[in-house]
């Protein structure tokens, strides 16, 4: 990720401070003097030719450029800590801060900074309960709360996650730190690296193209769950049969509940509460007829009371699609967020919103077109399908 990459705007939010009475950092920063770092050399040059400084770069350790950058930070690190007779290991530490000061003093934050993540749940959480991978639709900014920032302050940051890296530092004199854009720029480091396996599924077509070809999207509501076991059985070529009758079965009263409240709790949804319980129930009822008539219809009417809503009037499609994913962009602050609105678009158009030949007789219960015109095959109306499109519904729930 390179400076115009990482200066993109990822959650337009402050994230919360963390009460005093409840966290705290779980040690002190070693202190250092004479602290001078202005940029990274970005090539080679000789003595008197041009040569490129990154001065504000985010990088992780899958790029080749990483471990270079990272083992020359590292050193000037180890260098301004022998000065004040503190010995550190770098590399077999998890987070490392280095906060630069106008004067040129610095704080070092070797695992001793507490670290807040600003996430978009799945479920309703409440002040003080433990909080699961499971619960986790997308991450969009990591802060470190209870460490003083400013805008005069110069930062470099490297974390581990899993088993890679990210970097991230900030030595632009001119511009100044803005400490909203640091925070959002780890969490899309954290992200990158925690779920590569997730942009990995959307980035390969071969693996894409048959989730797609399946009915199956990184929806919302599995992307951290169930997800994983799907493109693990499509990789390797497996059919998907026997994963889809575990996530079918997966979803029961309660995580169907769960669902329906998601939804009642906006109002485009709310206004189609006894059309959307009825759905809900007819899945339980294993009736998936029902749910695909009732669903793939109300796609269209969710879509155009969010778009009245914010533009006074309804659209034709295509214009709901891209309505779509500009307001998942502009929720989560990126095209690049997990809700993953550019591929989502995709899969509307190959699935949900698939035309079908009359003539030839093609169509399937995943498109509405067909299920409205009643050309989808009977065969066709089955429980997956019907889950896939409870969960295509559920994904605007987060995304509109």
């Amino acid at each position: 990720m390179n400076d115009s990459e990482s200066s993109r705007s990822e959650d337009s939010s402050t994230l919360p401070p963390l009460p005093g009475s409840l966290a705290g950092n779980i040690g002190d920063p070693i202190l250092l003097t004479n602290v001078e770092l202005d940029g990274v050399a970005a090539g080679n040059a000789r003595g008197g030719e041009m040569l490129k400084v990154w001065t504000r770069l985010a990088i992780t350790s899958d790029d080749p450029a990483f471990h270079r950058i990272a083992d020359s930070l590292a050193g000037v690190i180890r260098h301004h800590c022998n000065a004040v007779r503190k010995f550190v290991d770098v590399e077999n530490t998890s987070t490392v801060l280095l906060i630069i000061r106008p004067d040129k003093t610095a704080e070092l934050w070797m695992d001793t900074a507490a670290i807040c993540l600003n996430i978009l749940p799945r479920r309703d959480i409440q002040p003080g309960t433990a909080v699961f991978d499971s619960d986790i639709v997308d991450v969009t900014a990591m802060a470190f709360p209870l460490v003083n920032i400013s805008a005069d302050d110069k930062v470099v940051c490297l974390f581990r996650q899993g088993w890679r890296f990210g970097l991230y530092f900030d030595f632009n004199p001119k511009k100044g730190l803005s400490v909203d854009e640091f925070r959002r720029t780890l969490g899309s480091l954290y992200r990158n690296l925690k779920y590569r396996h997730i942009y990995d599924a959307v980035e390969r077509p071969e693996t894409f193209e048959k989730l797609i070809d399946a009915g199956w999207f990184p929806f919302a509501e599995i992307i951290t769950t169930e997800f994983r076991e799907l493109v693990q059985a499509c990789e390797a070529g497996f059919d998907l049969k026997d994963v889809e009758l575990k996530i079918v079965a997966a979803f029961d009263t309660k995580r169907l509940d769960r669902m329906l409240s998601r939804w009642l709790a906006q109002p485009h949804f709310a206004s189609r509460e006894s059309i959307l319980r009825s759905a809900i129930k007819n899945f339980a009822s294993n009736d998936p007829v029902a749910v695909i008539k009732i669903v793939l219809t109300e796609i269209d009417g969710v879509l155009n009371a969010a778009h009245r809503a914010a533009h006074g009037k309804g659209a034709s499609r295509n214009a709901l699609i891209e309505f779509a994913v500009k307001s998942a962009e502009r929720k989560a602050g990126s095209p690049y967020t997990l809700l993953l609105p550019i591929a989502f678009a995709r899969y509307l158009e190959a699935r949900t919103f698939a035309h079908f030949d009359p003539v030839a007789g093609n169509g399937n219960a995943s498109s509405r077109h067909a299920v409205g015109h009643g050309e989808a095959a009977a065969d066709t109306y089955t429980n997956v399908a019907a889950l896939q499109a409870l969960l295509t519904l559920d994904q605007f729930a987060f995304s509109i």
